[in-house]
């Protein structure tokens, strides 16, 4: 399964997010075919564009909550000051999506930044 982590500051568009999903996803040479859910802090629950963009592609949001986002601090590739003076953990779209791909989850790569959204692929299982 793989997952895509999202973060954002407040406010942005579906478009907004789904272009960051889409350069994410370029990067490791992926299509949006192939991605199984859409996963943000649970406290990014209030952003319409971010749900917005889950419905266009027809996939679930699944809203983190803070401790599984925690759990996942260590694994993650980047830090972000601006994050964890909000959330306490390096990076909301990584955090996401490894918790949302489970235990055996791993990054695809470090977190892609486009304007005011931030996006990371996980996917489940060990590595290869």
């Amino acid at each position: 399964m793989i997952a895509a982590g999202i973060g954002s500051k407040r406010g942005v568009t579906a478009q907004d997010v789904l272009a960051a999903i889409d350069a994410a996803l370029e990067r490791v040479h992926l299509s949006r075919e192939d991605l199984k859910v859409i996963a943000t802090p649970a406290v990014k629950g209030g952003e319409a564009g971010i749900a917005e963009a889950a419905a266009l592609l027809g996939l679930p949001l699944v809203l983190i909550p803070q401790g599984q986002l925690e759990a996942m601090a260590e694994r993650t590739q980047t830090h972000s000051e601006r994050v964890v003076a909000l959330l306490r953990i390096p990076s909301a779209a990584e955090t996401a999506a490894l918790a949302a791909c489970g235990l055996n989850a791993h990054l695809l790569g470090p977190r892609l930044a486009l304007g005011s959204v931030t996006c990371a692929l996980a996917r489940s299982g060990a590595l290869p």
